[in-house]
């Protein structure tokens, strides 16, 4: 197999400096497809054809002296929830009519497309961007790159599995409740869950209207910076999307730390008794690093984040069964056994339920901006534990379990998650960086920094190493 670089950011030097080509690259990236992705069920589409010419391309561009910034050039890989011109919109579901989407990309794909960027295919998610993979669906099974047997996270589950294998350089992937966030932690690199509004949502099947979010995937902060520079921004199809400027991401990625203000909420975050005590210490090192560096770090107090996760849950579930209810009602045993047991939690919420939880979405962002005031990010765990095994995952039990990423998408807050270290197995440990609303820059600021004193986000899991061996 051919040697190809590790992050976004070396394969586009590789580019400019003459090492490779974009159709070398991405011949090489889908030959590890090929080789890969009857194991680990990344992609549901590959559209091989397409991204060569759109390689061939980005080479003709760059002997025209045409730079279109970053992503010239580079594989990536869409989230099968997104509309794409040249592949089927399946949101991994028999349900979702093939028709939904058909020859148009959605805003983000676009963009994409416009930087040079060259789209391997459409990725693997959770039906509907919700529940547990079911096989008698007939799609592709994620499985976690570090060990088959556990559990790759969800619901951007491909586009997490794609980036950590190496079979992409970076991906979308869409969070309503952490699925970004959740399959970064599983998997082993970054991921970014945006403000609500940076990133125009139009041309994506919708989970939670209030609470959707779309985000770049990568290796790294800084190939992530790239990949948000290019989609994000308002575009007149999402009345939601935002009109506050775009800053320049890489501008503001200066490797320092110092100054920072960092707070961590120890009560709920670092005190449940489901927090696997490897999650916390590593969370907590990598907090102790980040101070080391600069960083002035103290407790902050964050009462009602448990409330904060439940209404979360009871706005996803509602807005989520207002989409599907006609389709539940005559379609009920083409949905997976998991999706339609989520999606049918949304009837068991009364209308004043759903009133309550918009309340108390309210009075929490208030309480969240004021514990913020004095501060520029919070730092907590992504989530409670490593990549559990699929087979011991009782979705009801974790129904019940703390959250510490859906609290963000009900106050629409950005949030970074990024590897932190490993456990003893050893898989993949992460934490998350919350900031304030459309401070971005600050985040990825904060995790490129981190990972310049870390190597813990280019580590590969044994099987992508073997196949680049």
């Amino acid at each position: 197999m051919p040697d190809l670089p590790l992050t976004l950011l070396d394969a586009a030097d590789a580019l400019r400096a003459g090492a490779t080509t974009s159709v070398e690259l991405t011949r090489g990236f889908l030959a590890r497809i090929e080789r890969l992705n009857p194991t680990l069920g990344a992609f549901i589409t590959v559209t091989a054809e397409q991204a060569l010419a759109a390689a061939a391309q980005a080479d003709a561009d760059f002997a025209a002296g045409v730079d279109r910034g970053p992503l010239q050039g580079i594989p990536l890989g869409v989230k099968d929830i997104l509309a794409t011109q040249d592949a089927p919109t399946t949101a991994n579901s028999n349900v979702l009519d093939r028709a939904w989407g058909a020859g148009w990309d959605a805003p983000v794909v676009a963009r994409l497309r416009a930087a040079g960027g060259v789209i391997l295919g459409k990725l693997v998610l959770s039906e509907f961007a919700l529940g547990m993979p079911d096989p008698d669906t007939g799609f592709p099974i994620p499985r976690n790159p570090w060990d088959l047997e556990r559990s790759a996270s969800g619901s951007s589950s491909g586009t997490g599995i794609a980036v950590a294998a190496g079979l992409i350089l970076g991906g979308i992937g869409t969070d309503t409740g952490g699925s970004v966030r959740g399959p970064a932690s599983f998997n082993g690199h970054t991921g970014l869950k945006v403000t609500y509004g940076r990133v125009p949502k139009s041309g994506c099947v919708p989970l939670g209207y209030t609470l959707d979010s779309i985000g770049p995937m990568a290796r790294s902060a800084a190939d992530c910076a790239a990949i948000l520079q290019v989609i994000a921004g308002h575009d007149p199809s999402d009345p939601t999307s935002s009109r506050a400027p775009v800053p320049d991401y890489a501008a503001t990625l200066t490797g320092s730390l110092e100054g920072l203000r960092i707070g961590v909420p120890k009560a709920y975050f670092f005190d449940a008794p489901e927090l696997d005590p490897q999650v916390k210490d590593a969370v907590l090192a990598a907090v102790d690093r980040m101070a080391a560096a600069g960083a002035r770090v103290r407790e902050v107090e964050l009462p009602h984040a448990a409330l904060a996760k439940e209404a979360n849950t009871i706005t996803m579930v509602s807005e989520a069964l207002a989409y599907h209810r006609q389709d539940l009602a005559s379609k009920w045993t083409t949905y997976g056994k998991f999706t339609r047991r989520m999606l049918t939690r949304g009837a068991l919420y009364t209308a004043s339920d759903y009133v309550q939880a918009q309340r108390f979405r309210s009075f929490f962002k208030a309480e969240v901006a004021r514990a913020m005031a004095d501060l520029d990010v919070l730092v907590t765990p992504t989530g409670l534990t490593a990549a559990e095994k699929t087979g011991e995952i009782d979705p009801d039990k974790r129904l019940l379990w703390p959250s510490f990423t859906g609290i963000w998408n009900l106050v629409g807050l950005p949030a970074l998650a990024l590897p932190c270290g490993f456990n003893d197995v050893p898989l993949p440990l992460s934490m998350q960086i919350v900031g304030k609303p459309f401070a971005e820059d600050v985040l990825l600021r904060a995790g490129d920094a981190y990972q310049r004193l870390t190597d813990w986000h280019l580590r590969v899991p044994p099987i992508a190493a073997e196949v680049a061996a």
